[in-house]
């Protein structure tokens, strides 16, 4: 049966199925394609659309993605970043997506709390796109999985490590994604965060696993975790919108979990390290220079600025995590057009 998404919301990748989701990522790779051979141009089938990116944080990759995306279509884009709306603050969450579901044929909402996505979902009768919440990262997902589709070929019983703060959306995500696409993940930290992960999210990923081959392990070991992995992925150990103070109790429990050379080498030959940015791996942040300078004597690992990984593996071949955002162009402008329609 020929796939169709129009008017549905990316609010979860779970309320999706594995024909869906591959639809996504295939459909991704050939719009990527069409731009590559300039033929985008010729084809802007959403002209007279207008969609609005709503932001509770702030965005590089994901404001940039739709609105070259919706440009790139034809659509109208319209930005409301987090002081340029009243949303959730003296208008309700229901009643701003009332009045948006009105003039736009499309929302994107990036924030922190999955229910403020379900609201909108609810009440706005358009497709909502989920930017980002503290739960899942939909929109990365499909652009990790088009990266590594294009970098792997086929993924089936391919292995990827999510390595770090796995308790994390993007821990979640790289999850849910190997659950539809029938690889091995292996989820890499303390071993107290397997506690603290969502069992509901587990048993749907379970149930996927058992739908699609593949499986999902916990490790608190990161060379035996890369053993014949093909993919090792982490992200920041504390995430935008948490305090600096952070730092110090993450780095205390992360620090036996840095992404560096000897787990590269761990794994097979051919691996790739994925991360889905910003990435700290010297002193040339704000925040990276500041860990370095008040954290570096008591943690030896962050005293170069280098956190989750370190700046050689980050600057070696290895790394696809620059094609993984530009992938997230192409993936946005999948999920726009699959969803709104042609």
């Amino acid at each position: 049966m020929p796939v169709n998404l129009k008017g549905r919301s990316l609010d979860s990748l779970l309320n999706f199925t594995t024909d869906e989701v591959k639809y996504l990522i295939d459909l991704s790779i050939d719009l990527k394609k069409t731009k590559y051979q300039g033929l985008h141009t010729n084809n802007r089938p959403l002209v007279g659309k207008n969609i609005v990116i709503l932001f509770q944080k702030d965005s590089t990759r994901t404001r940039c993605a739709f609105e070259v995306a919706a440009s790139d279509l034809g659509a109208g884009v319209t930005y409301l970043g987090p002081s340029g709306s009243n949303f959730g603050k003296k208008e309700s969450i229901e009643d701003t997506a009332k009045v948006l579901g009105r003039f736009y044929d499309g929302i994107e909402f990036r924030g922190f709390d999955q229910s403020d996505v379900d609201a909108l979902v609810k009440y706005s009768n358009v497709p909502v796109w989920n930017g980002l919440t503290d739960s899942e990262h939909p929109t990365q997902i499909i652009a990790d999985y088009m990266t590594m589709k294009e970098k792997l070929g086929d993924l089936k019983n391919k292995k990827v490590v999510f390595v770090g703060d796995y308790k994390n959306n993007m821990g979640y995500s790289v999850m849910i994604g190997a659950a539809f696409m029938g690889m091995h993940v292996v989820l890499c930290g303390p071993k107290k965060y397997k506690e603290l992960m969502d069992k509901n999210v587990i048993e749907k990923c379970q149930d996927l696993f058992k739908q699609n081959g593949g499986s999902l392990e916990f490790s608190d070991n990161k060379l035996e975790a890369a053993k014949n992995a093909d993919v090792i992925y982490t992200d920041v150990w504390v995430s935008l919108g948490e305090p600096f103070e952070l730092f110090d109790s993450r780095i205390n429990e992360l620090q036996d979990f840095q992404v560096d050379m000897k787990m590269m080498k761990a794994a097979k030959e051919s691996v790739i390290f994925m991360h889905c940015l910003p990435a700290f791996h010297d002193d040339h942040t704000l925040f990276s220079k500041e860990v370095a300078e008040k954290l570096g004597k008591k943690y030896p690992i962050v005293k170069s600025g280098a956190i989750e990984v370190t700046d050689e593996v980050f600057q070696s071949l290895y790394n696809k995590a620059f094609d993984q955002a530009e992938n997230r162009l192409h993936s946005i402008k999948a999920i726009i057009l699959a969803t709104i329609g042609y």
